[in-house]
C-alpha cells in the first residue's frame, strides 16, 4: 500500500531546532547530562503580574466560551495603541490587528493569505528555520539572500532589489534576527522601504518577535515609515520578551484587507486564541515593564559572558550580536577533522559531535540557510552557559 500521507507534509522538513531539542530530551531522559542550548525558549518565568491575571481570569468565569477570532477588543485596543506610541506606527487600530496562537501562526496565516501558486518570497538569510517551510506548504517560492559574517549577517537592500522579479509577492526578515541576533538600522529599513515602494502589490513581513531583548536602543518598524503601513504586515507576540513562550499569543497589525482575511482563515483552522492566555497577555502589554527589561539586562549580561568563552575556543568566529538570545559562529575551521570516530565534515555533523562528546546540544546553521555555522542559544543560566562552553572547547580541541 501506497504512503495515504500528503505530498504537502512528506515534503515538509522537520524543524531543525525542535527535532534538536526532541534528541537533547530523549538523551536527558536517560540519564545523560544534557545541557540543551538548541531552543529559543527563556529560561525565565512568566512575571508574577501576568500569573496573576491569568489566575483571576479564571476566577472571573467569563473567558471560558469561544473568544472572538481575532482576538479580544480590549487587547486588540491594547497592541494597536502600544504600536502607535512605542512603535511610531500611527495608522495602528483595533481592526488591523489579529491576535494568533503564536508569532508563528501569525506568519503561517499571513502567507495562506498572500500567497499564489509560484508566487515569490525574498527571505533575507540567515533566517527562523519555519520561513521556507511554510512559504513551500503555500505554494510560493522561498528566494533567499544571504548576508555575511562581515556585515553582521544582514543582506542589504542592493540584494532585495536583485533578488526581485515579476513573480516577488512579499520579503521578511526578522529584526532583532533569529539565527544571529542582528538588528536592522534605521537607515538599512529605510533603504529595503525604498526598495518595496518601487513594486506595486509587493508587501513586507517584519518578524519583530525579539523587539524587547534589543541592546542597541530603540527598535525601529518599517511599518512606520513614510508609505508602508499599506504594505506592511508587523508580526510580534509574548513569547520571547515576556517569558510567555507556552502561553503561545502572537499577533499580526496589517493593513485591512490583510487582517481581514486573515481573520478570516483562522476563523476556518483554529478560530480565537485562549480566552485565559489573552487576559495574561493584556496584563503583560499594559503592565509592568520593569521583569521584561530586567530579563533583558540579564541576557546582556550573558551575552558578554558567552562572548569572552567563545573568543577563547580556537577556530570559532564569531560576530556581537546585537539583539535576541543567540551566537551564530562560523565553524568551518572544524570541517574535515575526526576524534572519537566521528568525522565532522557539515555543521549538522558538528553539532551530532558535540551532542555525543560535550553533551550540548546546538542547532545546525544549515536549517536557517548558513550551513558553515551553528546556532547557540544562551538563554540558560551562567552555571550552564559556563559548563557548556567548557565542554564545547575540550570536545571541539580534540578532532585533528
Amino acid at each position: 500500500m501506497n504512503s495515504i500521507l500528503s505530498d504537502r507534509i512528506l515534503n515538509m522538513e522537520e524543524s531543525a531546532t525542535l527535532a534538536m531539542a526532541k534528541k537533547a530530551r530523549e538523551l536527558k531522559s536517560q540519564g545523560v547530562d544534557i545541557i540543551g542550548l538548541s531552543l529559543g525558549e527563556p529560561d525565565f518565568k512568566t512575571p508574577k503580574h501576568i500569573q496573576e491575571a491569568a489566575k483571576a481570569a479564571i476566577d472571573e468565569g467569563k473567558y471560558f466560551a469561544y473568544p472572538p477570532v481575532a482576538g479580544y477588543q480590549d487587547l486588540r485596543e491594547a497592541i494597536a495603541k502600544k504600536l502607535r506610541e512605542e512603535n511610531s506606527i500611527e495608522q495602528a487600530k483595533a481592526e488591523n490587528i489579529v491576535i494568533s496562537v503564536g508569532a508563528k501562526h501569525s506568519i503561517a496565516n499571513t502567507f495562506m493569505c498572500i500567497v499564489n501558486e509560484g508566487d515569490e518570497v525574498v527571505i533575507f538569510s540567515p533566517y527562523w528555520v519555519s520561513y521556507a517551510e511554510i512559504i513551500k506548504l503555500c505554494g510560493g517560492v522561498p528566494v533567499l539572500i544571504e548576508g555575511t559574517l562581515e556585515n553582521n549577517f544582514k543582506a542589504t537592500a542592493a540584494q532585495l532589489e536583485a533578488a526581485i522579479t515579476p513573480k516577488t509577492k512579499a520579503v521578511i526578515y526578522s529584526s532583532p534576527c533569529n539565527p544571529t541576533g542582528s538588528v536592522f538600522s534605521k537607515e538599512e529599513l529605510e533603504a529595503i522601504a525604498e526598495v518595496v515602494k518601487k513594486h506595486e502589490n509587493m508587501v513586507v513581513i517584519a518578524d519583530e518577535i525579539y523587539e524587547l531583548i534589543n541592546f542597541e536602543g530603540k527598535n525601529y518598524s518599517i511599518g512606520s515609515f513614510p508609505g508602508m503601513f499599506e504594505r506592511t504586515i508587523t508580526v510580534n507576540g509574548f513569547s520571547k520578551g515576556y517569558a510567555m513562550t507556552g502561553w503561545r499569543v502572537g499577533y499580526i497589525c496589517a493593513p485591512l484587507e490583510i487582517s481581514k482575511a486573515v481573520e478570516k482563515m483562522q476563523g476556518q483552522f483554529t478560530s480565537g486564541n485562549t480566552g485565559i492566555a489573552q487576559r495574561a497577555a493584556l496584563a503583560g502589554i499594559t503592565g509592568d515593564q520593569a521583569p521584561s527589561h530586567e530579563m533583558t539586562k540579564a541576557y546582556f549580561k550573558r551575552r558578554a559572558l558567552v562572548l569572552d568563552l567563545l573568543r577563547d575556543i580556537p577556530g570559532i568566529k564569531t560576530h556581537v550580536p546585537q539583539g535576541a538570545f543567540y551566537f551564530f559562529p562560523d565553524v568551518t575551521a572544524f570541517f574535515g577533522k575526526s576524534a572519537h570516530g566521528q568525522t565532522v565534515n557539515n555543521a549538522d555533523d558538528l553539532c551530532l559531535y558535540l551532542l555525543s562528546v560535550a553533551n550540548v546540544s546546538l542547532v545546525t546553521g544549515g536549517a536557517f540557510g548558513a550551513p558553515n555555522c551553528v546556532r547557540l542559544s544562551y538563554a540558560a543560566s551562567e552555571e550552564d552557559l559556563v559548563e557548556a562552553l567548557k565542554r564545547i572547547k575540550k570536545a571541539l580541541g580534540e578532532l585533528a
